[in-house]
């Protein structure tokens, strides 16, 4: 998926990474959502690298993939879901590796 991202635009792949690019007005040192009438065309273009992903992501889904992820509102939550979906969590990840050296051990032991 990422081959497909960065083929469009490279920063479409860093909006999946690291998040969406919300405009903001500083007020009294508090950062602010800026009104969409108010934004550049540098920041609507920024913007948009997050509509790209979302679109790009949801051509490449199976119909079941599709309905679970469509409910969330950008990329890298999308990304998120499917990344755990199809590699499983941390911990997952740890245990399946621990059962493939458990595996590898019991074969050279039974060789040996």
């Amino acid at each position: 998926m990422q081959i497909f991202l960065e083929s469009v635009d490279r920063a479409i792949w860093d909006v999946v990474l690291n998040g969406l690019f919300v405009p903001v007005n500083v007020v009294n040192d508090v950062q602010e959502p800026k009104p969409f009438s108010q934004w550049t065309v540098d920041e609507n273009r920024c913007a948009q690298y997050d509509v790209k992903a979302k679109n790009i992501i949801l051509s490449a889904l199976t119909l079941d993939e599709f309905y679970m992820i469509s409910v969330y509102t950008s990329a890298p939550e999308m990304w998120k879901i499917l990344r755990v979906t199809h590699e499983g969590t941390e911990d997952v990840k740890r245990a399946r590796k621990n059962l493939l050296i458990q595996g590898y051990e019991m074969f050279r032991m039974q060789q040996g």
